[in-house]
């Protein structure tokens, strides 16, 4: 899942069309009291405008030929030679010159400081479309330097790190980007956090993965990066109880993709006498298509054996809470509410798990907060939720992982 994620996001961030109209046509005019073009290339200089003007830049390009031909030409005469040249070929669009161009004009030396952060940005532009990506990361430096680095900017530094195989610095910059979207005040974009994340993944550094479907989990709560982290997760766990804490996860943010996934939930769940909710597990994998044909007849004498212990569990429910009434401690009435929670009944749910955790003695502190959390979260009752998710904190035999994976969960309600 993991690699196929990656590999259907591109993770690649285009330079907006805002950062620069190279398209402009430069004024050959220089203020009253600023540099002058000579006197020798003016006729020439004049008659290319003109010709640019007109959309005739076969014709504008050969009489700044004619220009560039002249002698004792000033700094400023070949900034300005070179600033049309660039126009004229932006507009027959052969970018490789008008880059050239640009350069050659921000080498004069005789650019305004307007002059430098128009070419800079020009230069910057095309040479990232030309797949030039180190001259793109040397111009967009010195657009930060400049302090015209933008979000899309740093990004596109970033994006040229990672393309040179410069994971390092790639995440550096994307983390200036996400850090200069948040003080603009805006979201940051998603493909910030994923060239991180690609660069985690081919490194194979499971931690870096982490973090990054982790990230992207609080900006987008998509079920596919849940499910990409989740079976990071689950890859090595071999504890049932933590499991089925894992796929607690998996289920409630619909990230669950393939039937034995559902299944394996099930069994776990009979296992830990909650076939009300196992039930309700098989229903919804059978429902969704997930479960293979040759998987079907299986799945359904599951699900019949699940039905039946699930009906003597609802038998009994009554004297299940005259006993939970009666115990000094409060381990069977968190059971009770867990119980409650699988046939959907939630507000007894919350009730009985609560009434658990005010008698103390509760063994299972780990499960009776996600249960609360979750029976409340079914309830609308977000702030509660959250309370009962964070009761979490407290419990010290709940591996930090898993805890970690339902601070996120709850992170994200809403």
């Amino acid at each position: 899942m993991r690699a196929k994620l990656l590999k259907q996001s591109r993770f690649i961030i285009t330079i907006a069309a805002a950062l620069l109209a190279i398209g402009t046509m430069p004024a050959l005019a220089a203020a009253p009291k600023g540099p002058q073009i000579s006197r020798s290339i003016a006729r020439p200089l004049i008659a290319a405008q003109k010709a640019l003007q007109a959309g005739k830049f076969a014709e504008g390009l050969k009489n700044l030929k004619e220009a560039e031909g002249k002698s004792g030409l000033t700094p400023f005469d070949r900034k300005t030679i070179d600033d049309l040249k660039a126009y004229a070929y932006v507009k027959t669009n052969d970018m490789k010159n008008a880059q050239a161009s640009w350069e050659a004009a921000l080498a004069t030396g005789a650019c305004t400081p307007a002059d430098t952060l128009r070419f800079t940005r020009a230069v910057f532009q095309l040479s990232y479309n030309a797949h030039e990506y180190p001259k793109a990361i040397e111009y967009g430096k010195k657009l930060a330097d400049l302090g015209a680095a933008s979000p899309d900017i740093y990004a596109v530094i970033g994006q040229s790190y990672y393309l040179t195989n410069n994971c390092k610095n790639a995440g550096a910059y994307m983390d200036k980007a996400i850090a200069a979207t948040r003080k603009d005040g805006k979201v940051p974009q998603e493909g910030y956090y994923q060239i991180k994340l690609r660069c985690a993944f081919d490194a194979k550094d499971t931690a870096g993965e982490i973090s990054g479907y982790s990230d992207l989990i609080r900006l987008t709560n998509k079920p596919d990066y849940w499910n990409a982290l989740l079976r990071i997760e689950r890859q090595d766990e071999k504890q049932d109880r933590n499991l089925l804490m894992i796929y607690r996860i998996m289920y409630n943010t619909n990230s669950m993709k393939v039937g034995s996934d559902y299944v394996e939930m099930a069994q776990l769940l009979g296992d830990a006498a909650l076939p009300g909710e196992a039930t309700d597990v098989l229903k919804k994998a059978l429902a969704s298509g997930v479960i293979a044909p040759d998987q079907q007849a299986r799945t359904n004498r599951l699900l019949a054996d699940m039905q039946k212990r699930a009906d003597a569990d609802r038998k009994g429910q009554a004297e299940f809470a005259k006993e939970a009434a009666k115990s000094g401690a409060g381990q069977l009435y968190v059971k009770l509410g867990e119980v409650y929670y699988g046939f959907g009944d939630y507000a007894n749910a919350a009730s009985a798990i609560q009434t658990g955790l005010q008698k103390g003695g509760v063994k299972s502190l780990g499960e009776a907060y996600v249960y609360l959390g979750l029976a409340n979260q079914q309830l609308k009752n977000i702030p509660a939720a959250k309370k009962a998710f964070a009761g979490l904190k407290s419990v010290t035999t709940m591996p930090p992982n898993i805890l970690k994976l339902w601070a996120l969960y709850a992170g994200n309600l809403s």
